[in-house]
């Protein structure tokens, strides 16, 4: 391919990302160091009661920011290095309570309870999304022909589903007076306060997500199964190889790249969960690191956003979510050397 076809082949996607991607990483990385803050200037107020002759005035100090010609906030911003990251790790409540040996209160800190969550649902909720999609590829692929289309539909009506409207749909069967929730009372004569738990909505928002994406599994490990040698197969059975056996040895081989693959894609997807914490209204109890900074980029009772802190939030999850995959893509790189060789 000449160099001049290349690049107009690649050029558009290059500069795509460069965009999207690179500018606004790099902008958020240096906003996570530094400050902006209005200008402010204190000045003395007069204040009147109304009337003539018993008016009364009092004059006191107030801060009030200062305008620039258009009638905008004046602002400046100043480099304070890692500040902003100390603040969200909020490190010195840390140490202080390593010290006193009360590690409970570590996650009383927002940043490392939402990091307690946030690896919680995504590293109890990947295997379960890779077990239950590959279970259903494995059912719809051994099951008749006839039904196979119905099946694979009705089996994909999850993933289809914008992620907010499943999540509620499922908050409406479990909260308050849900269907589900309603038939458990009657069952066992008790009340249920779903809501008020925050375990119960854990469970609840894992389940959520196991439903939303394992469909998504289901479809790759099941276009991996049209792959299988066939012949590899029929030798295993031959040798007296159990239907577990054959799975084990000669299926799941196989698909193990797809296997990576969906690991790769659910371990980025669940590290950035935020729908979840919309959905289910679990902001009392569960919080997600995606929401964490958001809410650090809703503005106060002043006006102001706290960009440079959520600039942090969002680079330490970005951080997380490269080790999380490091593993992975070192097996994917040996696996690539091993078939290159």
């Amino acid at each position: 391919m000449r160099l001049k076809t290349f690049v107009w082949f690649i050029g558009p996607s290059v500069l795509m990302m460069l965009l999207f991607i690179a500018f606004p990483l790099v902008s958020v990385l240096l906003q996570s160091f530094q400050i902006t803050q209005p200008v402010v200037e204190t000045v003395e107020v007069e204040t009147c009661t109304p009337g003539f002759t018993g008016q009364t005035c009092v004059k006191e100090w107030k801060t009030t920011p200062v305008l620039d010609d258009d009638g905008n906030a004046l602002t400046t911003t100043e480099w304070v290095g890692l500040l902003s990251y100390t603040r969200v790790l909020q490190l010195d409540q840390v140490g202080a309570a390593i010290a006193s040996g009360a590690l409970g209160q570590i996650l009383a800190i927002d940043f490392w309870k939402a990091l307690r969550f946030t690896l919680t649902f995504t590293l109890i909720t990947l295997p379960l999304v890779i077990g239950i999609g590959l279970a259903i590829a494995l059912a719809v692929n051994n099951a008749a022909r006839a039904i196979r289309g119905q099946i694979i539909f009705v089996s994909l009506l999850p993933f289809i589903i914008t992620p907010v409207i499943g999540g509620l749909s499922i908050r409406w069967l479990f909260y308050g007076d849900g269907i589900i929730t309603a038939l458990l009372e009657d069952t066992f004569a008790t009340d249920i306060s779903v809501a008020a738990n925050g375990w119960a909505i854990e469970a609840l928002m894992m389940f959520y997500r196991i439903w939303h994406v394992a469909p998504f599994a289901f479809v790759i490990f099941y276009a991996g199964l049209q792959t299988v040698n066939q012949d590899t197969l029929e030798s295993a059975i031959i040798d007296g190889a159990s239907r577990f056996e054959r799975l084990r040895y000669v299926v799941i081989p196989h698909l193990m790249p797809l296997i990576v693959f969906v690991a790769l894609i659910h371990l980025m997807d669940a590290y950035r969960a935020f729908e979840e914490v919309v959905a289910f209204s679990s902001q009392a109890h569960r919080i997600t690191l995606q929401w964490l900074t958001y809410d650090l980029l809703e503005p106060d009772d002043a006006g102001n956003r706290a960009i440079s802190r959520a600039s942090a939030s969002a680079m330490l999850t970005m951080i997380g979510i490269v080790i999380l995959l490091v593993p992975l893509l070192r097996r994917t790189w040996r696996d690539h050397k091993g078939s290159a060789h």
